[in-house]
């Protein structure tokens, strides 16, 4: 398997460091074949006019912001615009300090394309949807550039977008931005169009400070950034994009703020995505959201400490019986077998060699030692995620790369990996690896 070395380097270092790399994914990808379909399936809806929501649930580690950026890449290359951005003490759903601008502000910084996968393709957009228009004024009314009528026509197509914004929430205002955008594009006021820009971005602190250099007098708030999402949604399909995909992490931040009236704001704002998603209110717009189970499911201070986000997401009898349904809005991760986890470092071992440029050392039965040690461990089959797998794994490849001439089996037998077959409680019987003999 040949993999760059730039993205060699990410995956190895990322995975070393406990974070999910952005770039190299399908290299990595195994399993969870089910869920990846089940998301696809919704984007398929959103490509369609329609409007999805999820909620993706794993303990830490069982690789939630993995399948998040699996999804991501295969949106973009879709011709969706992905926005995606981590929760934190400082970045919420609803705040009173700033805290919801400031999830929006990410999420705008994040926001990626086929052609912008790193993020930052606000002003791409912007401008594609300009060239866009006019190029589609070249062909359909077959004037060139230079022609009298030519400006007319491409205002008139800029203006159709425009007007079909109009009839949403802050949409006028959202329509009178972009109108502003396109006659400083026009004009070659670059100073304009950067004004307009971090407008987008939720940059202006004060209307007054909107009014002085845009002349408007409204800017995105706390308590209506969730309202320019769905505009943008509409804007992205009109300048040419399948939809938006807007991907949120680490909603244990939530779960972890100590007030609990702070805390039922935030589980109230997520009620009206999730209702504006299945009800029809939003169209051309994704949301996937991800934590661990106990997030989402503690009575007390979990989402479900919510009623009627509760009543709505709670699995029903045949979920609770312990069928997976995909079409539940909440998907809960299984863990991945061992064979998907052999394959799994099998393509890591690959990698590593090919990175720091030495030949891959470990056998088939070396990795599958590894398999056994890391699952024989007292609780694993309950607690151990791919995330601790992957991180001794790639401990183990670089020692071995590191210590030439090292014996591997010495290594696995060794009292940091020691582990009793069948024998300590919590660990699976040996009978579990029969598929593993060579």
């Amino acid at each position: 398997m040949k993999v760059p070395k730039r993205i060699a380097t990410a995956i190895i270092n990322s995975l070393k460091g406990g974070v999910v790399p952005r770039v190299g994914l399908p290299y990595i990808t195994v399993g969870r074949k089910a869920e990846i379909e089940a998301l696809l399936q919704d984007i398929d809806i959103v490509e369609e006019g329609g409007a999805a929501f999820r909620f993706v649930v794993g303990k830490y580690g069982s690789g939630k912001s993995f399948l998040l950026q699996a999804i991501r890449n295969h949106a973009m290359d879709r011709n969706f615009a992905v926005v995606d951005g981590d929760l934190s003490p400082e970045r919420r759903l609803q705040g009173t300090r700033g805290q919801g601008l400031a999830t929006y502000r990410e999420l705008i910084r994040n926001m990626s394309t086929r052609t912008r996968p790193e993020g930052g393709a606000l002003t791409l957009i912007l401008d594609r949807w300009i060239s866009g228009v006019q190029t589609e004024a070249v062909t359909e009314g077959g004037l060139s550039p230079e022609d009298p009528g030519f400006e007319k026509l491409v205002e008139r197509k800029i203006y159709e977008v425009i007007n079909s914004l109009g009839e949403m929430v802050h949409g006028f205002d959202f329509a009178r931005l972009l109108s502003i955008y396109y006659r400083a594009s026009a004009a070659g006021d670059d100073e304009s169009k950067a004004r307009v820009v971090k407008w987008f971005r939720g940059e202006y602190a004060t209307k007054t400070e909107a009014r002085a250099e845009l002349g408007v007098s409204i800017i995105i708030t706390d308590d209506d950034w969730y309202e320019y999402l769905k505009i943008f949604a509409m804007f992205l399909k009109g300048a040419g994009y399948a939809g938006l995909l807007i991907l949120i992490d680490e909603l244990v931040n939530i779960y972890k703020i100590p007030n609990s009236i702070t805390r039922q704001y935030n589980y109230e704002k997520i009620l009206t995505m999730y209702n504006d998603t299945l009800q029809g209110k939003a169209r051309y717009m994704g949301i996937i959201m991800s934590g661990t189970p106990q997030c989402i499911e503690d009575p007390r201070r979990g989402v479900f400490s919510y009623e009627a986000l509760r009543s709505r997401l709670e699995a029903g009898r045949f979920g609770r019986a312990g069928a997976r349904d995909m079409l539940a809005p909440v998907i809960r991760l299984a863990p991945l077998t061992y064979e998907e986890m052999l394959v799994l470092i099998e393509k890591l071992a690959d990698i590593h060699a090919g990175l720091f440029g030495y030949e891959q050392v470990l056998s088939q039965e070396d990795m599958v030692e590894f398999i056994k040690v890391e699952f024989g461990r007292i609780g694993a089959e309950s607690g151990i995620t791919p995330r601790e797998v992957i991180r001794d794994f790639i401990e183990l490849l670089n020692i071995v790369y590191q210590e030439p001439g090292t014996d591997v089996k010495a290594l696995l037998a060794g009292e940091a990996f020691q582990y009793a077959k069948g024998e300590l409680p919590g660990g699976p019987p040996a009978e579990s690896f029969a598929e593993f003999e060579l």
